[in-house]
């Protein structure tokens, strides 16, 4: 990995920002922050069988990913689970691992811990629910840096048959083709046909030692649910298309993670059932998006990379109202619709039709040409990969509500996954961090933030485990709060820090948002707690 990524401590911090989706004492503005938004979650909000998806890195640096299943008895007990783990720092470098027990606490504000019991080991969990239905882990044992989503199953759907018409998927990690570990992140759709065969598909792919690539052809090939009980209990089974190996747990008919194991290398991510209404053409793709979009850099400085914009699409090919924060290991660029935006266009693939693909480029004078590849779920949602070369990133792409987004509507419960780096004068080696928590905003004249934050900090000298740690903030809306607006967050910590975001809302309920310090390449979501 070093040969690609520089330094052992760059190569840790770059590949933890392709996985998936920082902060201190300071003054806010507002009155005191809260101790915790009380929303009236219990341990009985955690109650079924729940897929799970996280990725990061070990305490040596090397990808890890996980997905599963466990079951919650509501009562504070885990009764049962199963877990494909990945890690690429060993030899195979996957493992299905048996849960056979675990605790968990959840607290009024949806913050909770779980542990999951496999044997000798066991796996700690920070968590927090934005509803029954899920909500976002960090690992806490120090084991690892990783972060990710836990989503409620639906046992009935755990078969083949359940898998019927194309499903769209994002996947990354690392490789190791040709000859080099390098990050890889893969964008496309496959079509399974309800009885254990894929029967085609389409996708693209940036690779970190050869660049971009695609469309190509996804050939015939398979899938199954496990024979011996797994597939019946956990929903799990594997897929096989164009040399790649997958697990996948069924979350249900419409959703599933996955997670590749071969010696190709590593990678993971969510699959999406494409609907039928998916565009087909230009005219078909109007409106307003929002995308994020994490990776790293394999060029220059060869470290992580966050990126969130927002776009306006007419229906003929063209793009409008472009606004773009991109964080380039610490180097905060913000890009806005003006004279200096040309060549802005996107184009929906009409020479393969149904398959959800479309391309988006925009060229600013000042920073570069913004290439992009999109496969769409729906005609409202989907995912969406840099091409451009030496980047390699990826992410979710929404349409955005309409606006004006103001502070009076914005009021409410959320939970936030940040992930990313601190780096630069606040610290000799960049240090890997995860953060979850909930909070509320609580006031509309002073946009007061206040809540907690569990995060973790890992480099290859030492790791922290930093638990309920108070969370003050601010949010500014800009203009009509449709561009770029901004979040500052304070943890009362030790060390405690700041950090900036440039935020954009794809709703009042959602939020992507990029760090824009100079010490912080960091990015994640904020969503509005549901009723539990």
């Amino acid at each position: 990995m070093n040969k690609i990524l520089g330094t052992p401590e760059k190569c840790t911090l770059s590949l933890a920002l392709i996985a998936l989706c920082g902060v201190g004492l300071a003054s806010c503005g507002g009155s005191s922050p809260t101790p915790a938004p009380p929303s009236g979650f219990t341990n009985a909000s955690l109650k079924g069988q729940y897929a799970i998806l996280m990725s990061g890195l070990d305490i040596n640096g090397a990808y890890l990913a996980r997905i599963g299943s466990f079951t919650a008895d509501g009562a504070g007990n885990i009764t049962a689970g199963l877990e494909d783990v990945l890690n690429l720092s060993g030899s195979p470098g996957f493992s299905e691992i048996s849960v056979t027990a675990g605790t968990y606490d959840i607290q009024p504000s949806g913050r909770g811990m779980l542990t999951l019991e496999a044997g000798n080991t066991t796996l700690k969990l920070s968590l927090a629910l934005e509803s029954s239905a899920g909500g976002y882990l960090i690992q806490t044992d120090l084991n690892a840096s990783s972060s990710g989503t836990f989503t409620l199953q639906n046992p009935s759907a755990f078969s083949a048959a359940a898998l019927n018409h194309p499903f769209v998927f994002d996947f990354s990690g690392v490789t190791f083709l040709p000859s080099t570990a390098a990050p890889i992140a893969f964008v496309g759709e496959f079509d399974p046909n309800g009885s254990g065969a894929i029967t085609g598909g389409l996708m693209d792919t940036n690779n970190g030692n050869t660049g971009p690539s695609g469309p190509t052809p996804i050939n015939p090939g398979s899938y199954a649910l496990d024979s011996s009980g797994a597939g019946s209990s956990f929903g799990r089974g594997t897929m096989i298309f164009n040399g790649y190996n997958f697990a996948f747990y069924i979350v249900d008919s419409s959703h599933i993670v996955a997670m590749e194991e071969d010696p190709l290398g590593g990678s993971a991510g969510d699959a999406f059932l494409q609907s039928a209404s998916v565009p087909t053409q230009n005219s078909q793709f109007t409106g307003s998006f929002v995308y994020l979009q994490t990776g790293s850099s394999v060029k220059g400085s060869m470290g992580p990379v966050v990126r969130v914009t927002r776009w306006t699409s007419d229906g003929n090919g063209n793009l409008s109202a472009i606004s773009l924060d991109d964080n380039n290991d610490g180097r905060y660029t913000h890009v806005s619709q003006g004279s200096n935006i040309s060549k802005a266009t996107y184009s929906i693939d009409t020479a393969n039709t149904g398959s959800g693909r479309a391309t988006l480029t925009f060229t600013d004078s000042g920073t570069g040409t913004y290439d992009n590849v999109l496969y769409l779920v729906s005609p409202s949602q989907g995912f969406i990969e840099v091409t451009s070369a030496g980047i390699i990133a990826d992410g979710p792409l929404n349409a955005q509500t309409a606006g004006p987004f103001a502070l009076s509507g914005l009021i409410g419960n959320f939970v936030f996954n940040w992930h990313g780096e601190q780096l630069g004068a606040n610290t000799a080696i960049p240090v890997a961090e995860t953060y979850v928590g909930p909070y509320t905003l609580s006031d509309a004249s002073s946009s007061n933030i206040g809540g907690l934050v569990d995060y973790v900090q890992l480099d290859l000298s030492g790791q922290s485990f930093f638990s309920g740690v108070t969370l003050g903030g601010t949010l500014t809306v800009n203009g009509d709060g449709t561009d770029n607006n901004h979040y500052k967050y304070a943890i009362t910590g030790n060390p405690s820090s700041t950090i900036n975001f440039e935020a954009y809302f794809v709703s009042p309920s959602m939020v992507y948002m990029v760090s824009s310090d100079n010490n912080h390449t960091t990015a994640g979501l904020v969503l509005q707690q549901s009723t539990p």
